[in-house]
């Protein structure tokens, strides 16, 4: 078959049983790398360097909502960087979800008037991020006084988050459109010293440049858990849309009401999905950013992975309703190849497989018989992840240098974190759907935590 494709037959000695597994893989990278190229254009179309226009943050009130489950090493810092954030109109909500360790204690040190602390007990405790956050939002009108759904802006930060002083300043500017319901920031790791924290900074750098500048100019960009922003009117009616369809999966909030996430392993996504199931617009802003803590265990690092690959997989039950998403036609097709991706990977996994075992039982030949071969595929290989990296670095020929420089050393740290798949799938196969939290490193001198806190 393949012969009958390509002249010449790309490798010698080829077995007939693998060229189904190879064709598959083939047309997988092709597609994917396509769309990255279509992705790239597109995400060049926003520009990163505007300035903050006359649309400001006090129009709005700012709510920042920090779930805690036992984060005595991060959760002084993440406050005092809350607190510097600069807006006229604020609340800091952190929602103490039973923490046996010496949490209470820190937030009991911390004396501000636009802190809060809801300390919740078991049984309500331990069930989860989505509950804990649902019961925060249950409860924003007796901490929020005149509180307007259409002008109150609900972020998440995570315990270990650090989100910069001037955020509400640039995403005012998406939410001077009524439409938008919600605001993802870029997301960096501030510990990438080590080498493996430094491959998640370019990791999350990827994504936000290319994937997430992509889809803001679409206005179906994702929401990625910390450092995510959310009108407050489209919350309450995802909330509201759970009671009409009576979704068995709905997460109750406080006193026995139904709340806007739902629990997912990756609630963030889910949420970001479903607000543009419903219509809301969803921006990203590189401009500004969150810190967070980037993980220098592999082992710690694929268990984490492993939770967000199961999470994409969840996803898949949103497939039927982006493809009917009031969106453009490029914005949905943009979406079902985003929920699919899991799917690509498995498939580029196998025929690798596939093909590794070829040559140790046939002894089918990994050298091509023509240079131009080697050309066509690295770039099917290696051009996608070219283009993100060349995203990740910037503008100017600069950029283009250091992408193409550092995108052999991000390939192979995103096929360091392939076997997740298999692990996800396993657990999702078996309705596995509990996890552990990951502890949190220690803060190093240079990332202490500011004076006066």
């Amino acid at each position: 078959m393949l012969a009958s494709l390509v002249p010449d037959r790309l490798f010698t000695g080829w077995p007939g049983w693998d060229e189904l597994a190879f064709l598959a893989a083939l047309a997988v990278i092709a597609v994917n790398l396509i769309w990255n190229t279509w992705l790239f254009k597109r995400s060049r179309a926003l520009r990163e360097d505007g300035p903050v226009s006359d649309l400001g943050e006090e129009r709005f009130t700012w709510v920042f909502l920090v779930p805690a489950l036992d984060e005595e090493v991060t959760i002084a810092d993440s406050v005092a960087r809350l607190l510097e954030v600069r807006c006229a109109h604020k609340r800091i909500v952190v929602i103490d979800d039973g923490s046996t360790d010496a949490t209470p204690e820190v937030l009991a040190g911390i004396d501000h008037p636009d802190l809060v602390v809801l300390r919740r007990e078991p049984p309500d405790a331990h069930v989860g991020k989505a509950a804990a956050l649902n019961d925060a939002w249950s409860r924003l009108p007796e901490m929020v006084e005149g509180i307007d759904p259409q002008r109150t802006i609900v972020c998440v930060v995570d315990a270990d988050g650090r989100l910069a002083p001037d955020a509400p300043a640039y995403v005012s500017q998406w939410f001077a459109d009524d439409v938008v319901g919600g605001v993802q920031v870029r997301v960096r790791i501030y510990n990438r010293h080590h080498p493996l924290t430094w491959a998640q900074d370019v990791e999350f750098g990827v994504f936000a440049k290319l994937y997430q500048a992509a889809r803001a100019s679409l206005g179906t960009a994702g929401m990625g858990g910390n450092g995510q922003f959310n009108r407050l009117a489209a919350l309450d009616d995802l909330a509201t849309r759970c009671v009409e369809s009576g979704n068995p999966d709905a997460e109750p909030a406080g006193d026995g009401a139904v709340g806007p996430w739902r629990d997912r392993l990756t609630e963030d996504q889910d949420l970001g999905l479903r607000l543009v199931e419903a219509g809301w617009h969803c921006g990203h802003d590189n401009r500004t950013h969150v810190d967070q803590q980037g993980l220098p265990g592999l082992r710690k690092l694929l268990r984490q992975r492993t939770r967000w690959s199961q999470g994409n997989m969840q996803a898949f039950a949103h497939l039927a309703k982006v493809v009917h998403a009031p969106f453009t036609r490029r914005a949905r097709l943009d979406l079902v190849l985003y929920l699919l991706q899991p799917l690509f990977g498995a498939v580029v996994g196998i025929g690798l497989f596939a093909s590794v075992l070829a040559a140790v039982l046939d002894g089918a030949s990994f050298v091509p018989s023509d240079l131009w071969v080697l050309v066509v595929f690295y770039f099917l290989g290696f051009g996608g992840v070219v283009l993100g990296c060349i995203a990740r670095c910037g503008r100017g020929p600069k950029a283009w240098l250091w992408g193409w420089f550092i995108s052999p050393v991000y390939a192979a740290y995103s096929w360091i974190l392939w076997p997740v798949l298999v692990r996800a799938a396993w657990r999702q196969l078996r309705s596995e759907s509990g996890w552990s939290k990951t502890e949190r490193e220690a803060i190093t001198p240079e990332d202490r935590v500011p004076a006066g806190l």
